[in-house]
């Protein structure tokens, strides 16, 4: 009996998000058939929860090459470049476009549930690579579907996979207890339902990321209409000059201004901040809620907790492949040295494609944010060029593909998310120039502040 083969199978990508998106685009440049699963009852499903936030860069930055070119014969034009979409915006206006133009190459409301090789678990060798990939589906309705494929792309982001507020990595004892008075977006105050749960409230928010930076902001111009809103900022690490980000010196403006806005809402005294602060447990006061620290420390009442400590990958439907991953963040083991948040304190991230997104187990690739596994800060033009560069490979063309180029725009910004309450050693990073005078063509351009981590 012959073995099974590939040929003529699509490529699956999981997720129609930006990055899983413009992966069907470079494989239809390539040739190759994708064919996208997307959970959700649209293209940009996570992207429309935070519809409310706007992106860093402008509408020129956060448009693949190879989905523009899709887009072109419809009469699509790209909105001003100059000009920052919302993540509305974002999914409106290119991705839903996007995912007309490849039709049926899209199916949504299926969720990929495991992926595995056809007979074959992950403990079996013999003719594994003969065999093509098995991805089990559930479908909105309840039933089930298996398909086969060539190769699988992961697309499907850390979304729904957010970091709890225990500051060990688990749920803060009562956390769950609690849920209905933890959040763990940024709030849309536009929304009245939103807005009413937060006026006149104090609320605790937990993390340092852009994320964080966000709600702080939101929340300084909430009490400026309703008296009595106040925000308790509580972070796991000290304070120090790179806290607030790059300010004036970053070259994406709209980061820098974001945290320059954190930062007033500090100055103002529309928030105060905790440093050093590891929750371990959320006590009830009444009709409020108390944080306890592993210090003892306990902070004072809140009506309101917003958890915003990154996300991390769910990796539960790929248990049957055989992937390198980093043992601390859960990325790329060739990956991982390039983003490790305790290494690069101010985010330097050298371009990089398929050499370092490839697992011993072979056509299998984790892309987007869910490539960068716990560490912060993925940003969307990397991701478009991950998937070219694996498009590439797919389609045999290996010196397209080894030929990763970026030109990425500096931070600005010092202090890695893995540094554990030690502000002195980020200012002495950024005083003595090891970590920001890295080279403007080592970072990557584009990020929006809802998807951001580290705290």
């Amino acid at each position: 009996m012959n073995a099974p083969t590939t040929t003529g199978l699509p490529v699956v990508v999981v997720g129609a998000g930006p990055i899983g998106l413009a992966a069907a685009a470079h494989l239809i440049e390539r040739g190759l058939t994708p064919l996208v699963l997307e959970a959700g009852p649209s293209a940009g499903t996570a992207v429309r929860e935070w519809a409310h936030v706007r992106l860093f860069s402008p509408w020129a930055e956060v448009v693949d090459p190879a989905a523009e070119k899709l887009l072109a014969p419809t009469g699509w034009v790209r909105p001003a470049g100059e000009t920052y979409p919302s993540g509305a915006d974002w999914a409106e206006r290119y991705l839903q476009p996007l995912a007309g133009v490849l039709g049926d190459k899209v199916r949504f409301g299926v969720r990929v549930t495991g992926v595995s090789r056809v007979g074959r678990d992950r403990v079996v060798d013999a003719g594994r690579e003969d065999q093509p990939f098995a991805v089990h589906l559930r479908h909105a309705d309840g039933t089930e579907e298996r398909l086969t494929a060539h190769a699988v792309i992961d697309a499907s982001g850390t979304w729904s996979t957010p970091g709890p507020l225990g500051g060990d990595g688990l749920p803060a004892l009562g956390e769950h207890t609690a849920a209905d008075r933890i959040s763990y977006r940024v709030p849309d105050l536009k929304n009245p339902a939103v807005r009413a749960r937060y006026a006149g409230k104090r609320t605790a928010v937990i993390g340092s990321g852009a994320s964080a930076f966000t709600a702080l902001a939101y929340l300084a111009d909430l009490a400026k209409e309703a008296p009595g809103t106040h925000t308790t900022w509580v972070l796991r690490r000290g304070i120090s000059g790179s806290t607030f980000g790059g300010g004036e010196a970053d070259q994406l403006p709209a980061r820098g201004a974001l945290g320059l806005r954190a930062k007033a809402a500090v100055d103002d005294g529309y928030a105060d901040a905790v440093t050093g602060f590891r929750t371990t447990a959320v006590e009830p006061d009444g009709e409020r809620l108390v944080l306890v620290a592993e210090d003892g420390r306990r902070l004072d009442p809140v009506d309101e907790v917003i958890t915003l400590t990154g996300f991390r990958p769910d990796l539960s439907f790929l248990v049957e492949l055989r992937l390198g991953l980093d043992e601390r963040l859960q990325a790329p083991v060739e990956l991982a040295p390039l983003i490790d948040p305790n290494v690069h304190s101010c985010g330097t991230v050298y371009p990089h494609g398929v050499k370092e997104l490839s697992h011993p187990e072979r056509g299998i690739y984790l892309v987007g944010m869910k490539s960068y596994g716990r560490a912060p800060t993925f940003l969307a033009m990397t991701g478009y060029e991950q998937v070219r560069s694996i498009a590439a490979a797919l389609a045999g063309d290996q010196e397209a593909a080894e030929r990763v180029e970026l030109t990425l725009p500096e931070t600005g910004v010092c202090g890695g998310a893995g540094l554990f309450d030690a502000p002195e050693a980020a200012e002495a990073d950024r005083s003595g120039g090891a970590c920001c005078a890295a080279p403007a063509t080592l970072q990557i351009g584009v990020g929006a502040p809802a998807p951001s981590g580290g705290c």
